[in-house]
């Protein structure tokens, strides 16, 4: 039984790496890991290759292309490629990113069956290119691994048949649980200066914060009014750094007081940074769910989100915009010892990656 893993960005490495290597202690089954290189900066891919023990990809499409339209046509072009000389039993794609759907596509249009991993997602925003991307891998997918139970309620709703959906937990938390001692082995904050909860985590890097002027103007009011109470550390996604030298606001950024700008951390690290943080603030899918594993405060800025159940039982509290006066608020309400209370969904538990490899190999022995 093989199967082909698919990569392209950041996040996906956290989701892959443990699936990688629960397939491999299954005997009967080849993992096989293909990268599309939609995250080519060495920051947002290499770094996590390394850091999380993955062996270089099998593949390496290089997909440099610019738009999603673009990168989607070469994915679906160059993953065909693959598909013909590995002619694999099943190709597994994770997340919503441009990569998990071409490759889904290509896969299903070849006759090879599809595993989605973090199936059922739904922000109820149709304008997310994310959005879109998770509902046509669910359409397309043979098999459904889901983190949370409003995946399993999204898919019922959806009309997806219950054998082809399981319930298996976060394989993002399987990472986080195996590499957390090694995270806090590196010393990120005594490296940086920082004492743990004293300073404030923040990431913003989709378009509706960071590709207008009036988005980034936000931002940069939210950083000035929350360095006043405490240090910001602040790692800038590329996106984000070309935006603020396009609009010519990185020198009112930097000018802030009390702000600590990096380059894109490492996972290890960040995961470091994260765990001590005293809030973070955020615009992110993936570090609302970690964020609750960790029982760290979140805000994220979002209308809607697609994990519901970090608000449900965890930790995060979605603001709909970066309206400054709003959110100086609900800093100062978790600053001053009133922050939400969370506790850790069920199954993630660091074994998700264990459960879905069982099912794969148990379907496929069904299958024989």
């Amino acid at each position: 039984m093989k199967i082909l893993s698919v990569v392209g960005a950041r996040p996906n490495f956290m989701k892959v790496a443990p699936l990688h290597r629960a397939f491999l202690n299954v005997p009967g089954i080849q993992s096989k890991i293909v990268h599309t290189g939609q995250h080519y900066d060495a920051r947002l891919s290499a770094v996590f290759i390394q850091q999380l023990d993955l062996p270089q990809p099998d593949y390496s499409l290089n997909v440099r292309a610019g738009t999603p339209e673009q990168q989607m046509a070469e994915i679906r072009q160059t993953f065909a490629a693959v598909i013909r000389v590995e002619q694999p039993d099943w190709v597994l794609v994770v997340g919503d990113v441009t990569s998990t759907l071409a490759c889904a596509q290509i896969a299903s249009k070849m006759g090879v069956q599809v595993a989605h991993v973090e199936a059922g997602l739904r922000s109820g925003d149709g304008q997310m290119p994310e959005e879109i991307n998770r509902i046509q891998t669910d359409a397309l997918a043979d098999l459904l691994f889901v983190t949370e139970q409003a995946g399993l309620d999204n898919l019922r709703r959806e009309g997806v048949a219950n054998e082809r959906v399981h319930f298996v937990g976060n394989v993002m938390i399987d990472s986080l649980v195996q590499y957390r001692r090694k995270a806090a082995e590196l010393n990120t904050l005594r490296l940086l200066g920082l004492s743990p909860r004293n300073y404030v985590l923040m990431t913003m890097h989709r378009p509706v914060n960071v590709d207008t002027r009036q988005g980034l103007e936000k931002v940069l009011k939210l950083v000035k009014n929350t360095a006043f109470h405490k240090t910001v550390v602040f790692p800038l996604h590329p996106r984000t750094r070309a935006s603020l030298t396009r609009l010519n606001l990185m020198p009112p950024l930097v000018s802030i007081p009390n702000l600590r700008l990096l380059e894109p951390q490492g996972y290890l690290e960040f995961l470091n940074l994260m765990e001590h943080a005293a809030i973070v603030l955020t615009d992110s899918g993936g570090i609302q769910e970690e964020t609750t594993y960790l029982n760290v405060p979140c805000l994220t800025f979002r209308d809607t989100t697609e994990r519901p159940v970090t608000i449900e039982l965890g930790t995060n509290q979605l603001l709909a915009d970066l309206e400054p006066e709003t959110t100086h608020q609900k800093l100062l309400e978790v600053l001053n010892g009133r922050a939400k209370v969370g506790r850790i969904p069920p199954l993630w538990d660091g074994k998700t990656a264990g459960r879905i490899a069982k099912i794969l190999y148990t379907t496929a022995m069904h299958e024989v």
